[in-house]
């Protein structure tokens, strides 16, 4: 049953719907993506029709269950704000619609793993798994990610304004992922496909069994894992890292950053190597 709250806003099976409303943090009120405008999330309910009134959330009342569903039977776009997360677990998993959602507050593991299509704003820190398994759309969180980010990630964007922990895209698949701090031991781990920019530093082992994915770091790198090793920025790679630095909103010249790709001496199995790559 529907029914009015004392500050006009409507409900209905416990959502709040707050029409007319600009939540500050999602794109068309104030920086999911720095400004950013990604093609494909309209912001309409996907049949050409006026845009989605804004929805909220209410963890400390509502169960992330009921958040999953609403936002798996959306076909189209909107807008989605979620209070009180509390550092709860799988918020905004796997979501299949470019709606555009604000968590407001820390997130547990695997925040907007599996993503297609939304753009998932953390105005907090993220546990371990976020966006992991993401296929496409954007992820940023706001301030620090714990191990794991965007791990075997397929496509898609991951923005991280603070540190990311370990293993930092690992076996990622195609995602790109721009850290503006730090990132921890075995980053990159077995990345197979993507890009990778860290502002930052990078801890031991970066690139450990690197395939083809890119890795590019501005600071100091402690060590390169197994079959990494730094190579020659080419034009591509600067014009690659802008592309990204802007995308991300980051404001650093792409010439100070390195580039790290695979040695690909463990791409065939020597077995005369006696484990010494």
């Amino acid at each position: 049953m529907a029914g009015m709250r004392p500050d006009g806003t409507e409900t209905q099976s416990g959502v709040q719907h707050e029409a007319g409303r600009q939540d500050a943090g999602v794109p068309g009120g104030g920086g999911l993506d720095a400004g950013r405008q990604d093609a494909g999330v309209p912001g309409e309910d996907g049949r050409g029709g006026l845009p989605l009134a804004p929805v909220t959330f209410d963890l400390a009342q509502q169960s992330v269950r009921e958040l999953n569903s609403y936002l798996h039977a959306l076909s189209g776009g909107g807008t989605v704000r979620v209070l009180n997360p509390d550092g709860a677990h799988n918020l905004a998993v796997g979501v299949n619609a470019p709606v555009q959602v604000t968590i407001e507050g820390h997130a547990g593991y695997y925040a907007a793993g599996m993503n297609q299509h939304a753009q998932v704003l953390v105005n907090g820190n993220a546990g371990p798994g976020v966006a992991e398994g993401m296929t496409s759309g954007l992820v940023r969180v706001r301030g620090f990610a714990s191990v794991s980010a965007g791990a075997a990630a397929h496509g898609g964007l991951l923005i991280i304004e603070g540190d990311a922990g370990l293993r930092c895209g690992i076996s990622m698949k195609g995602v790109d992922i721009v850290v503006r701090g730090s990132v921890g031991s075995f980053s990159g781990f077995m990345a197979q496909a993507g890009r990778m920019v860290v502002c930052g530093d990078a801890g031991d082992a970066l690139g450990d069994s690197l395939y083809e994915a890119v890795l590019y770091v501005r600071g100091r790198i402690r060590s390169y894992g197994a079959d990494a090793h730094e190579e020659p920025m080419t034009d591509a790679d600067y014009q690659s890292v802008a592309e990204l630095l802007r995308a991300a909103g980051f404001d650093f010249d792409p010439h100070d950053f390195r580039r790290v790709a695979s040695r690909r001496a463990l791409y065939h199995w020597n077995a005369d190597a006696d484990q010494e790559y």
